[in-house]
């Protein structure tokens, strides 16, 4: 197969977990026979500096153009004045957007050798398996905004197609799994939670009866993501939601170094990226956890190419290498070993993947 795979390393760590991604993808081109083109472009604060703006049109004609985008992280103190008026931040909204991609994908699952990475006992994470499925185009952080010297405003906007259509992608997903869709709202208050628990239980009714709905207040959700995490199979809620709730089900895994995300659309493109920040405090190092990238790069061989096998390859190769004990900084102390830096994470992947 040939594919042409835009990489877009940003800002702190992101160059860092971004090479060994593309070290991963290149093994997976030499162990299976296939033709993986990639092409490198600027977004967030780097390109900010270079350009002047988050997203440049360059980039987002490189975007369009390939198959797939794998991204690192934006952001940083450099450019941390929220009253500025250009901010890394903008450049993952404008992407997201101009690439039309609504559903965010985040998976959550718990190594049995990281079980003591977590501040969680054991006994309540062992067989912990989910997905989150967060709306990633509406909502409060797309409304109008407004400001004057005495207030402020953002509107929380949805309309009934958009959520429509990000219930049908997480009952999906949830149909392949164990049948179970919780729907996060906060509808005994807000009027959009309201449109979105209406419109979630028409969609389930109609199209999708065999999988089980249930729908879950915000806040009860983040309480149970701790005290119970076992029990979910897939969620899906709106953006905000989504974004806070994420992070949270992160610390299940012991470290947002163990996340990746896809963000889908309609077509097969998507953009795929770890969960965790940019880490500019140990941006350049050499001491980044690259797994999470590393399992984004598994996503994007599943999702927009169709390479099913490819993907369980890169996952069975980083599970080895986790049980190998090779494990990063942010997760070797909790299995008392000593700590592996990126590359040499990385390079443990790559021989699970060529030795299969």
């Amino acid at each position: 197969m040939r594919a042409v795979i835009t990489v877009l390393p940003g800002d702190g760590i992101g160059p860092e977990v971004t090479t060994e991604g593309v070290k991963i993808l290149n093994a997976v081109a030499k162990r299976f026979g296939h033709d993986f083109t990639t092409r490198e472009a600027l977004i967030g604060g780097a390109a900010i500096d270079a350009t002047g703006t988050a997203l440049p049109d360059t980039t987002l004609e490189l975007a369009r153009g390939a198959d797939a985008v794998l991204l690192g992280a934006v952001g940083g103190p450099k450019w941390d004045d929220p009253r500025a008026r250009v901010r890394p931040e903008q450049g993952l909204l404008a992407i997201r957007k101009g690439l039309g991609l609504y559903a965010n994908l985040r998976p959550v699952a718990v190594n049995s050798k990281l079980l003591g990475a977590s501040t969680l006992r054991p006994e309540v994470l062992n067989g912990v398996d989910m997905i989150v499925v967060r709306e990633l185009t509406g909502g409060i952080y797309f409304g109008e905004k407004r400001r004057d010297e005495n207030s402020a405003s953002d509107l929380c906007v949805y309309t009934v197609a958009e959520v429509e259509r990000i219930v049908r992608v997480a009952a999906k997903l949830a149909r392949g799994r164990r049948k179970k869709l919780t729907s996060v709202d906060k509808a005994n208050v807000l009027e959009t939670s309201r449109l979105w628990r209406e419109v979630s239980t028409r969609v389930m009714r109609d199209e999708f009866p065999e999988v089980t709905l249930s729908h879950m207040l915000v806040d009860a959700c983040a309480m149970h993501l701790i005290r119970r995490p076992t029990d979910f199979d897939v969620i899906v809620t709106e953006n905000m939601f989504g974004d806070i709730l994420t992070d949270e089900a992160s610390m299940l895994a012991g470290s947002m170094g163990m996340l990746p995300s896809a963000s889908l659309g309609e077509g097969t493109r998507g953009l795929f990226e770890p969960i965790h920040g940019s880490a500019p405090d140990i941006a350049g190092k050499g001491i980044a956890n690259p797994y999470a990238t590393i399992l984004s790069v598994a996503m994007l061989l599943r999702h927009s190419l169709s390479l099913a096998a490819e993907a369980e390859a890169v996952e069975r190769a980083v599970n080895g290498a986790i049980a190998a004990g090779v494990l990063p900084g942010d997760i070797a102390s909790a299995a008392g070993v000593a700590a592996a830096g990126t590359a040499a994470a990385g390079d443990a992947v790559v021989r699970g993947l060529l030795a299969l």
